[in-house]
């Protein structure tokens, strides 16, 4: 039986990763609290379209792909009952409704407490891990360069959670880098700041992070 994914979102980062999941051989069920928006993604996709609740209860595996401002809100509307014991693959990033500063995105969370750590707190059901926060959408798929592998850092409290997440992440074409527990997210959110700035200063987008080692 394919495994079913529920993605929490309708922007382009949910479609990216619905269809990436739909591609792999996952059922999948977008939720969103507008239909319309996913008419053209559903027709070119073949996948389900449902409220955020009807998504959650839908995937065994459930995928967080909403701006940050709006993040525990869906998780709400989603609802803590169709959450518990699920893995929540949080994409998303504390990104305040300010322009960046000479390229620098401006975040409403501090260092010492990232988004992840608060969604944490408030659904301690969900099994959170951090993922594909650190790329463009563009990347998010099976990314080729010149058949190097690049980076996803992922973190999270739950150990089955991350080996879920990384299967998923070899499949899509990703080195999974796993570090830690959901303190490590203080860290890896901080990253799309750095993914953006080249973009935000010389249109230069096209780029991932990758790890060396000896």
């Amino acid at each position: 039986m394919k495994t079913r994914i529920g993605i929490l979102g309708s922007g382009v980062v949910a479609q990216v990763l619905g269809s990436g999941f739909l591609k792999h051989g996952y059922e999948v069920m977008m939720g969103t609290r507008d239909t319309s928006k996913l008419s053209e993604w559903q027709k070119s996709g073949g996948g389900l379209v449902g409220s955020f609740s009807e998504a959650a209860a839908f995937g065994a595996i459930v995928v967080l792909a909403v701006k940050g401002t709006t993040a525990a809100a869906a998780l709400s509307m989603a609802g803590a009952e169709n959450l518990t014991g699920k893995v929540v693959i949080d994409t998303t990033n504390p990104i305040a409704d300010l322009p960046p500063v000479n390229g620098v995105l401006q975040y409403f969370s501090r260092l010492d407490s990232s988004q992840m750590e608060q969604l944490q707190g408030e659904f301690p059901s969900a099994r959170f891990v951090k993922a594909f926060n650190s790329v463009g959408n563009a990347f998010m798929i099976n990314p080729d360069f010149n058949g190097i592998k690049p980076s996803m850092f992922i973190c999270g409290n739950d150990a089955d959670a991350k080996s879920q997440v990384a299967a998923i992440l070899d499949q899509f074409g990703w080195e999974t880098e796993d570090m830690g527990a959901v303190e490590a997210a203080r860290a890896i959110e901080p990253l799309c700041m750095l993914w953006c700035i080249p973009g935000f200063l010389r249109n230069e987008w096209m780029h991932a992070f990758k790890v060396l080692k000896k």
